[in-house]
């Protein structure tokens, strides 16, 4: 490694110069070419690899790749059809300033501005939580939960981007799902991916504290959920891309982590049809206290803690009494 007037340059093992990378004064510098060595598909990927992996990215060759795929206006797999395609200023450019904020910890899905789940893409924002496997899970208890009913009704409370209810929508073709949320940016959010989606017709998306926007009287055979529950004072030790960058109202329940799962919990008999499901997304280290908070209650019978691909316990499903 040199100086090099304000760039910081890097002798790479090949021999090749590389300052594409943030100056002493924290501006990033362009990339340079030369005739012989372009900066192709592949040296991009190459050195964006390499540069994420050492400010902390858990995926560095996959944050490359989307990345890249993003800068250019392409599915990432025609990044392997063009590898050795020269990219263009324009590009360069991009791919610079997108690199420059993942080594801040700013989540790829941010950053391009969507996120797979359950093989559908949906548009996300600081507004919204990223959609994430774990609640795969409790997309597939719902659907399970929905099986052998002509007309499912299904609601869907902290939805957030709209995934889980979108996701039951595009895989239940008889099922309504209501989604509320408090929050009026993560319901233009929802609201843009059921269109994306062409599931008007299925799902309905309420701005609502919990149950305060159903009509009373409306019953369920599901009530499903993904609500805040990280502890007000454990977020801030959260990973960075978390901590600093998704919503806080999306994260913090209260003070046990629990407050949201209760005011649920005990609401959600007046909303429940005969014989319906309650299906609740939680930490694995709240599986006790959870169960036991739902035993305890008096309302539900056949309770249930479902483990996620991962092998930890992630989705508590209950049945209501009545």
């Amino acid at each position: 490694m040199k100086y090099q007037g304000d760039s910081i340059v890097i002798i790479l093992p090949n021999g090749i110069s590389s300052n594409w990378i943030q100056s002493v004064t924290e501006q990033p510098t362009t990339p340079q070419s030369t005739a012989d060595e372009p900066w192709t598909v592949r040296r991009v990927l190459e050195w964006t690899t390499g540069h994420l992996k050492k400010h902390g990215s858990d995926t560095p060759r996959l944050d490359a790749e989307i990345l890249l795929a993003h800068a250019r206006g392409c599915q990432r797999i025609q990044l392997y059809t063009q590898f050795d395609e020269p990219l263009n200023d324009s590009v360069r450019g991009i791919m610079r300033e997108l690199v420059q904020r993942r080594t801040k910890a700013e989540p790829v899905a941010y950053l391009v501005g969507v996120r797979e789940f359950f093989s559908l893409g949906f548009r996300v924002t600081r507004d919204v939580l990223i959609p994430r496997p774990d609640t795969e899970t409790l997309v597939m208890e719902v659907l399970d939960g929905v099986k052998g009913i002509s007309a499912p009704k299904v609601l869907d409370l902290c939805t957030g981007s709209g995934c889980v209810a979108i996701a039951v929508a595009k895989n239940a073709k008889s099922a309504h799902i209501t989604a509320t949320d408090i929050s009026a940016a993560a319901i233009e959010i929802a609201r843009e991916n059921v269109a994306r989606h062409n599931v008007a017709s299925q799902v309905d998306i309420i701005e609502s504290d919990l149950y305060a926007g159903i009509t009373p009287g409306m019953k369920y055979d599901v009530i499903a959920s993904n609500p805040p529950y990280i502890p007000s004072a454990e977020i801030d030790q959260l990973d960075a891309e978390v901590a600093r960058h998704e919503p806080r109202l999306a994260l913090d329940g209260g003070a046990d982590g629990l407050t949201i799962l209760k005011r649920i919990i005990d609401a959600a008999p007046a909303f429940a049809a005969s014989n319906a499901l309650l299906l609740l997304e939680f930490t694995p280290e709240q599986a006790d206290v959870l169960n036991a908070i739902v035993s305890n209650h008096g309302g539900y019978d056949e309770i249930v803690i479902r483990k996620d691909l991962a092998h930890r316990p992630r989705v508590l499903k209950a049945r209501f009494r009545g």
